[in-house]
């Protein structure tokens, strides 16, 4: 099978790879099997020196990085820097706190000695999407490889020069043969990988569709499996918020990377006594962003990854008008590209309520008071995060146990950061990655018990 990766764009034509046939996917896994025989046993301190030097690598070779990620899939080019920057940092955080976090366990009981070792559990199998195809990629990395897994990558088609950067760059850090490796291969392809004895975990970054199918399989063949999914997250805005202050949080949280992110702001629920304001600023805040070529510099808003994405989500919009929603600004489509859009009186049934809408598309909702503003957030089947404006904190404090989401923000917008736990719940997905959180989920806490 021949993959192309296109331009978004201009729709020009970037590279063709070649995919994997059955014999080299299995000469990965066992490439990866047997690496991980050697890498379990190097001490932290050799496995922190390689990813030191890939975080320096990354910072090296960002502006070689930033625009393949750019040509690929339409980042704008400043926002492309940015994620390189990111996973330096999660380079480092791992390279400098992973012994820390994986130093036995001593635990009192009548034994002689009694504690937890976190052992790893050997290659695997990561299955990443094309938003943020640098970052997704190294918060896998980063953990695992630091708690002596090896990685075997199965990224999006459309960036896979994304990965053949990855793979390079951290085989040049020093990382031996076989711990890191891409897959170029099909979607259908991904049951013999999960099946494979050589593979002992997956986890996978997607949609909700991705997710159930990547969930069975390795509930079929007991494999350990963490989903990050999609999300509809809230930003509650209370009376009390001052717009001043929390516009530019709340505009980016919707159209940060086009709009093209899991953890973005897509339903904006304002209480009433600041509903007509807010609706007011954040329109001609969004209808000031520069949308173009995502190269220069200027650009904030770039195409959608794919023609077909900006076409579901002009379906979205449209089927939403049709039952009553407004279109308040923008949401022209041109091929890949999607005019950042608002829509105002939405209402739950609509698909902007209740769908993922992946790109740069705002739903407004009415909420006559904050208890019918939480209430209007929790009415979903996704529970990524949830973000509050407001000057009270303390009062939203006082919600923090109602909402069932995996993460809640208040006068910020929800973001990944090494340092926190990340991940969702209900068909959000399950799982938590990064912090310690994230390096203990693919180890093996064994009980050491010794009379």
């Amino acid at each position: 099978m021949i993959f192309e990766s296109v331009n978004p764009y201009d729709g020009s034509l970037l590279q063709r790879y070649q995919g994997h046939d059955a014999a080299t996917i299995e000469q990965v896994l066992q490439r990866a099997a047997q690496a991980f025989e050697a890498w379990r046993l190097q001490s932290f301190e050799a496995r922190a020196a390689c990813l030191q030097r890939a975080g320096q690598l990354l910072l090296a070779n960002k502006e070689d990085y930033a625009r393949t990620m750019t040509l690929e899939m339409g980042k704008p080019i400043r926002e492309a820097r940015g994620e390189i920057e990111k996973c330096a940092w999660v380079c480092r955080y791992y390279a400098e706190e992973a012994a820390g976090m994986l130093a036995d366990e001593v635990i009192p009981t009548e034994a002689g000695e009694s504690f937890v070792r976190h052992a790893p559990l050997g290659p695997v199998l990561a299955i990443m999407p094309w938003n943020f195809p640098f970052w997704q990629v190294f918060r896998f990395a980063a953990p695992n490889l630091m708690a002596g897994n090896t990685g075997v990558l199965k990224h999006a088609p459309n960036v896979f020069g994304c990965a053949m950067h990855i793979q390079q760059l951290l085989e040049e850090a020093g990382f031996p043969p076989g711990v890191f490796q891409n897959l170029i291969i099909h979607h259908e392809q991904t049951e013999e990988v999960i099946a494979h004895d050589a593979i002992k975990a997956v986890t996978l970054t997607g949609s909700e569709r991705a997710g159930a199918a990547v969930a069975a399989l390795a509930g079929k063949y007991i494999k350990k499996s963490v989903l990050e999914l999609g999300g509809n997250n809230a930003c509650i805005v209370l009376a009390d918020a001052d717009l001043d202050t929390c516009m530019d949080i709340a505009v980016n949280a919707r159209m940060q990377n086009s709009g093209q992110s899991c953890i973005a702001a897509k339903r904006f629920i304002v209480e009433a006594a600041l509903y007509d304001d807010f609706v007011h600023a954040f329109a001609q805040r969004v209808s000031q962003l520069r949308c173009g070529n995502p190269l220069e510099e200027q650009t904030q808003i770039g195409p959608l990854a794919r023609r077909d994405l900006a076409e579901n989500l002009h379906r979205q919009m449209q089927q939403s008008i049709q039952l009553g929603a407004r279109l308040l600004l923008g949401g022209k489509l041109d091929g890949c590209f999607f005019e950042p859009a608002v829509l105002t009186e939405v209402q739950p049934g609509m698909p902007v309520f209740e769908e993922e809408t992946f790109g740069p598309l705002a739903a407004i909702i009415h909420a006559p008071d904050a208890g019918a503003a939480y209430h209007l957030a929790r009415n979903s089947r996704f529970g990524l995060g949830v973000m509050v404006l407001t000057q009270d904190i303390e009062r939203a404090k006082k919600h923090i146990d109602d909402m069932p989401d995996g993460a809640f923000f208040v006068n910020e917008l929800v973001k990944s950061d090494p340092r926190l736990p990340f991940g969702g719940t209900h068909r959000s997905g399950y799982g938590r990655e990064l912090a310690r959180d994230g390096i203990l989920e693919f180890v093996n806490r064994k009980t050491v018990y010794i009379r």
